[in-house]
């Protein structure tokens, strides 16, 4: 199932269920309407309380009602707890920094404010010199979880989604860490929806695409993971609790900008689309403000 939030003119803000082909949505109020079941107001508050068992009794029967305008798609979660990200994540990645990578989960957060619709415009400020994409899967939490095994962590995924974490890549090499260089205004387009990990046999092998005006820059495998899905969640839960609705960003491939011979960083106007296999597509313009 796919779940996701939209700008509908005549609801304004809301959300639903994604058919399958990812062209039409059933908003919560046509979903109570056909079905008689009131789903929650809010999407968090839909994974809070795991109605996904419920509303799959009626994904069968249901009339997706509305058309998907993709520049009317909005982040799939507005507010979440925590967005949290892995860094070098990706054996290529690391060996193309030049690094070794760790064993244990490398973490910055990125402040909700980072986050961007999925076919939102990217505002970069304009003292930013060397601005990079990084395309991730990002993981929903679905529960709040503490000292959970590798073994069961699966339990507590919600969903799967996109991520693109925008990186001003002068800022973090002056500041010798990420906040600063990852945590600027609409620096994290999300989406274009959550697919549910229900449907995603094997979130260790999605193929994952970068393009920049058309040109394949990134073009790798969630399988080149250094630390898996499981054993993240199972890490990240042994120091901090992990809460419902929380994304934790599993880090890129390689591919970036910063580690070319001859480093093509985005420019004012460039159009970055991000692929991840299942999942779907996001699109963001880059706007130097």
């Amino acid at each position: 199932m796919k779940i996701g939030r939209i700008k509908i003119e005549e609801v304004g803000e809301t959300y639903g269920i994604v058919s399958p082909d990812g062209k039409k949505i059933i908003t919560k109020l046509d979903f109570q309407e056909q079905t008689g079941v009131p789903i929650p107001q809010t999407i968090k508050e839909f994974i809070v309380r795991g109605w996904i068992n419920e509303v799959s009794k009626y994904i069968s029967d249901i009339k997706f009602s509305n058309d998907i305008i993709l520049e009317d798609l909005l982040a799939p979660i507005p507010d979440p707890p925590k967005i949290i990200c892995l860094a070098f994540n990706y054996y290529d990645h690391a060996r193309d920094a030049g690094l070794t990578p760790s064993n244990e989960p490398v973490i910055f957060i990125k402040p909700r404010t980072t986050l961007n619709h999925p076919f939102g415009v990217v505002r970069c400020p304009q003292f930013v010199q060397r601005l990079d994409y990084e395309a991730e899967l990002a993981i929903v939490i679905g529960k709040d979880t503490k000292n959970i095994e590798p073994e069961k962590a699966a339990e507590s995924i919600f969903g799967y989604t996109i991520l693109h974490d925008v990186s001003a890549r002068d800022i973090q090499f002056k500041d010798k860490q990420f906040t600063r260089g990852k945590g600027i205004d609409t620096f994290a387009p999300c989406g274009p929806w959550i697919t549910t990990k229900e449907e995603i046999n094997d979130p260790q092998n999605l193929q994952i695409i970068t393009k920049v005006n058309g040109e394949t820059r990134q073009n790798s495998s969630s399988s080149k993971m250094v630390i898996s899905i499981d054993k993240i969640i199972s890490s990240l839960s042994q120091i901090m609790t992990l809460e419902s609705g929380d994304i934790i960003s599993t880090g890129t491939p390689a591919g970036v900008a910063m580690s070319m011979k001859e480093p093509k960083y985005l420019k004012d106007g460039d159009i970055v689309e991000i692929m991840i296999e299942n999942l779907g597509t996001i699109r963001n313009k880059i706007t130097f403000v």
